[in-house]
């Protein structure tokens, strides 16, 4: 399809960008488990000050019948129109320290056109790093920190942060485009992909939010608060653990997801670990990943009005 149009336009008045920044690219339309990306997108919005410096045309990169607007009726008119955002903009951190950071849909056309605006503006504002996150549903356990696969060409942090390396073919996202791209012309990327818990992959999970932020700011060196998304997640495995402790289905399956994820991470061979539990459960009798978390989506469902702590998706 070509590219019927210009893909963005400048903002007046936008604030100068110093040379030498961090760019962070947020881009949510693939799995985004947990609500990572998007939830960190909206976190960003309320506590970094993001100045957009170019906007993203939707006309021209967005499919609105796969991705529809939303307005707001009330009773007998409408009152707001809410369409989607796709911006590169600058913000700061917890300390002032600035940083440029794309946020938004990921482009449903143009994605080779798309790529090289973005090339250009990371020459153009010279970027010091290009650091991207996205995020899949795994067959892990809650009850153990969120795990990452890393990418890119920063060997250090591949090196330290990159739990689980396998060699296969993936569903391309943008993402994936722009760090394949921006590795080919030298700059410094790196890419992370969150392993959220398959059965929390449909929740919008504080959890999988925190360990995003955790990976750019590991990347990046800014430091950004993350004291409401701590207490949000301190509540909202209160509530999973609640419905776990509950549910014998729910909780041999955690049983059985913590036994592969440390032996793995201890090194030995996940199917290994005890398939047979004490009582002679099988894994096999598990019910699907689709069954729990809708069962889960149920019970969070059904808490009193108030008492989760829910961010709209970009």
């Amino acid at each position: 399809m070509p590219v019927s149009g210009e893909l963005y336009e400048r903002v007046a008045n936008a604030p100068a960008v110093p040379p030498g920044l961090p760019l962070v690219i947020l881009l949510t339309g693939f799995t985004d488990a947990g609500s990572a990306v998007s939830g960190l997108i909206e976190h960003l919005r309320d506590v970094s000050d993001p100045q957009p410096v170019a906007v993203y045309d939707n006309d021209v990169l967005l499919d609105y019948r796969a991705r529809r607007p939303v307005f707001v009726f009330e009773q007998d008119h409408l009152t707001e129109y809410r369409p989607a955002r796709l911006e590169l903009s600058i913000a700061h951190d917890a300390l002032g320290q600035q940083f440029l950071v794309l946020s938004g849909y990921e482009p449903d056309f143009a994605w080779n056109a798309f790529a090289q605006t973005v090339l250009d503006f990371a020459e153009e504002f010279a970027v010091s790093g290009v650091t991207w996150v996205h995020s899949i549903a795994m067959p892990v356990p809650h009850t153990r920190p969120i795990s990452t696969t890393v990418s890119g060409n920063r060997k250090e942090i591949t090196a330290s942060m990159s739990v689980w390396r396998p060699r296969t073919q993936v569903p391309g996202t943008a993402g994936h485009l722009l760090e394949y791209r921006f590795a080919e012309r030298g700059d410094r990327v790196v890419g992370f992909v969150l392993l959220v818990p398959h059965y929390l992959a449909e929740t919008e999970n504080p959890e999988a939010v925190i360990a995003a932020a955790d990976r750019i700011m590991g990347s990046t060196g800014i430091v950004l608060g993350l004291d409401d998304l701590r207490e949000g997640r301190e509540e909202f495995l209160a509530k999973v653990n609640e419905q776990v402790e509950g549910n014998d289905e729910l909780r041999q399956m955690v049983h059985t997801l913590e036994n592969r994820y440390d032996a793995y991470m201890a090194g030995r061979d996940p199917e290994d670990a005890d398939r047979f539990d004490e009582g002679g459960f099988d894994e096999r009798d598990l019910p699907s990943a689709d069954e729990l978390a809708a069962e889960l989506e149920r019970y969070l469902a059904t808490r009193p009005p108030g008492d989760d702590d829910k961010r709209s998706r970009s």
